[in-house]
């Protein structure tokens, strides 16, 4: 039993209460929401054995057992970690979405050290915690956004900027080995032009694919109606002579813990927005669907 003290509130939450998500996570609704949460453990189980009562601990819940917008909930040990402790319990509740999707990423890559990775967009808070992942991995990072955040992601360690407003990256970029896009759209065929043949390209925001729906282990049935809609991705990624991979972040505690230890080396902290109280969800929910948020929106449930 954890209780929940903060917890992450997300265009994934959205998604499902409006039912845009039913073909890859069919949830019956009325359904509680909430993917990423901070809380204290309250209640072990015999066979729990790497956490006790008092331990301060944080997850993505697993997709089956959603419901961080509660007081209380139940979940399985090996989903969570324990927080580091740098980590304000609010800040803590922005950090695991962000950082087992970078995690995630990097794992359909079978990349080795000193290979380059470029991450379209990095300077928002996806890039601040995929970033020194990548890096303390051995990957060599490059990067294109706002010069204003220049300064901000070579801390972080890029070994390469690209000012958006003065350069395209696809006029400037070349044999590059991965990309994670951020960004979606026409800037896919742009992020696999610049990769070299056997890149490995995963997206954020792009169409999901049979390979997605297979692994997910769906029907058949729903393999094929993603084949037909990520079909389009997948012509591309022949063309380029590359692999093509949409990623639904799932629960995973030692790939948190992993990942919270290397942003304990720099002291990440994800940059937070506004905060909602668990009775003001939904003008949570409706702050998160307006562009300009500058932060993680979240739910101050103990209050």
């Amino acid at each position: 039993m954890v209780e929940v003290l903060n917890a992450g509130v997300n265009p994934l939450d959205n998604l499902i209460a409006h039912g845009e998500l039913k073909l890859v996570v069919p949830y019956k609704l009325p359904q509680t929401m909430g993917n990423e949460f901070v809380g204290l453990v309250k209640q072990v189980g015999s066979k729990v054995t790497d956490f006790k009562v008092g331990d301060r601990i944080f997850a993505r819940n697993p997709l089956d057992n959603i419901g961080a917008f509660a007081g209380e909930l139940v979940i399985k040990q090996d989903a969570v970690a324990k927080v580091p402790e740098y980590l304000t319990t609010p800040e803590a509740a922005a950090v695991p979405l962000t950082a087992l999707t970078a995690m995630q990423a990097l794992e359909l890559m079978h990349f080795k050290p000193g290979q380059t990775l470029f991450i379209s967009g990095g300077t928002g808070s996806f890039g601040a915690m995929a970033i020194p992942i990548a890096v303390a991995k051995g990957l060599k990072v490059i990067t294109n956004g706002s010069s204003a955040k220049k300064e901000e992601v070579e801390k972080l360690g890029v070994s390469q900027f690209i000012d958006y407003k003065k350069e395209n990256y696809w006029d400037v970029l070349s044999n590059v080995d991965f990309v994670i896009d951020t960004l979606g759209g026409d800037n896919i065929e742009k992020e696999m032009s610049i990769m070299k043949p056997g890149g490995v390209l995963v997206t954020l925001r792009g169409m999901p694919n049979k390979a997605f729906a297979k692994s997910m282990g769906m029907s058949k049935a729903k393999q094929m109606l993603f084949s037909m809609a990520g079909s389009k991705m997948d012509r591309l990624a022949k063309k380029y002579g590359v692999t093509y991979h949409f990623i639904f972040v799932h629960a995973d505690g030692k790939q948190l813990k992993e990942a919270s230890e290397i942003l304990a080396q720099k002291e990440i902290r994800p940059a937070l927005g506004k905060h909602f109280t668990l009775d003001q969800t939904e003008a949570a929910m409706k702050q998160v669907a307006k562009v300009g948020n500058t932060g993680k929106i979240i739910l101050d449930i103990s209050k």
